[in-house]
């Protein structure tokens, strides 16, 4: 008799990585969305800068104490200055995403947000003059398709929330594209956690005057709720760890799996966020936002493909 193979250790180690990553990632956007939307906390800016004042926080604990990855240094002032324009793309990206939430369910929001290959193959033309091959241009067409359905199709349709949404996952592009142009020489290359680690901090400073501007007293009134009900301090302490969590599971499972296995694994979480906020808000979905949902889904899926096809093709 053969002997009954058992998955070794490290298999489970990347499930649970796996299966961590996908828990934050969905957690973090429901709680956003209770927040923000059900619970009425209507303090977006507020509410990005308590994630980064974690990230901050538990990226120098992560680094400095526990040691889980070397602590890179910033090299010269221009670096610096590299590392604050990607945080202040990164603070509008968060924060038109957390804005948007106000006004849209998060199986809308998936869907558009779904779009971020369009929007990163739109900037590395503009910025660096790089082309596709055109196949994979052609996949990009139903990616964008799909969300024109999806959004002719969405009952909770709010066209602020759709500009914002927008903005959140052209702004997630832009950082990629501009991350690679500006932190491409060997001498200047962080790693992800090095790099949320100096981010962070400059977002909380880019963000404070912003939320003291444009969200009058949300201090006060934060304190406020907190006396009548001081679950609130436990949900945004909650909320704000597990938005560091996010960045840590995603860089241990980038560092664990393959660039491939992380598309593929990235493709389907949007996914099952749609399902698990519809079953838990019970916000109406149409059978026309379900199929451009999927329609774009399919299109990022190919669009995967043919860059892994036209990258092996370089090779």
């Amino acid at each position: 008799m053969s002997a009954i193979k058992t998955p070794s250790p490290s298999r489970f180690f990347t499930i649970g990585l796996v299966t961590s990553w996908y828990s934050s990632n969905i957690g973090v956007l429901l709680l956003n969305k209770y927040l923000l939307s059900n619970y009425g906390f209507k303090y977006p800016i507020f509410l990005t800068m308590c994630h980064m004042t974690a990230c901050a926080l538990l990226s120098y604990i992560a680094i400095a104490w526990l040691k889980m990855v070397p602590m890179q240094t910033i090299r010269s002032r221009v670096q610096f200055f590299k590392i604050a324009a990607l945080s202040f793309i990164f603070c509008g990206s968060v924060v038109s995403g957390n804005i948007s939430l106000r006004y849209l369910p998060v199986s809308f929001n998936q869907a558009i947000g779904a779009t971020t290959p369009f929007f990163t193959a739109v900037f590395a033309y503009l910025m660096t003059l790089k082309k596709e091959a055109w196949l994979t241009y052609i996949t990009l067409i139903p990616v964008v398709t799909g969300v024109i359905i999806a959004s002719g199709g969405e009952p909770s349709f709010h066209l602020f929330g759709f500009i914002m949404c927008i903005g959140a996952t052209a702004a997630r592009a832009l950082k990629t594209v501009v991350q690679g142009i500006l932190l491409s020489s060997e001498g200047e290359k962080l790693n992800s956690m090095n790099l949320l680690l100096y981010m962070a901090p400059i977002a909380v400073v880019l963000l404070l005057p912003a939320t003291l501007y444009m969200e009058d007293n949300v201090v006060g009134i934060t304190i406020a709720l907190a006396r009548q009900d001081f679950g609130i301090v436990w949900l945004l302490l909650f909320n704000s760890a597990l938005a560091y969590f996010v960045n840590l599971t995603n860089f241990l499972v980038t560092k664990h799996t393959s660039a491939l296995t992380l598309q593929v694994l990235g493709n389907a979480k949007g996914a099952v966020a749609v399902v698990v906020s519809i079953l838990i808000f019970r916000n109406p979905v149409s059978v026309t936002g379900m199929a451009g949902y999927t329609l774009t889904v399919i299109g990022v899926i190919l669009y995967s493909e043919a860059k892994k096809r036209s990258t092996k093709s370089l090779t």
